[in-house]
């Protein structure tokens, strides 16, 4: 199921610094970054829900937003790319 995860944390101060890198780090561990704060996100619903409940976890709902965009699994022909940066296949070799 391919999810696109979307977030805006407020770091004025840091632990707002901190959540920001926490959200990052813990997005880039099952997904694709496409762009600073938006994320690819393509695993099984059993998975995506973990994802789903640590990131609630890490954002302060008071200063944050984080929104997730459900996709479903015949994503390919909702996602168009275009600009410089390269597209990927999400569902290909990752080289780690």
């Amino acid at each position: 199921m391919m999810t696109l995860v979307s977030y805006d944390v407020s770091t004025i101060d840091a632990e707002g610094r901190k959540r920001l890198r926490k959200i990052s780090k813990h997005c880039q561990n099952y997904g694709q970054r496409v762009q600073n704060s938006v994320f690819e996100i393509n695993v099984d619903y059993g998975t995506f829900l973990k994802v789903k409940d640590q990131l609630l976890k890490i954002i302060d709902s008071e200063k944050d937003s984080l929104r997730i965009y459900y996709l479903g699994n015949k994503w390919q022909n909702r996602i168009e790319h275009f600009g410089a940066k390269e597209t990927y296949n999400p569902e290909g070799i990752l080289i780690i």
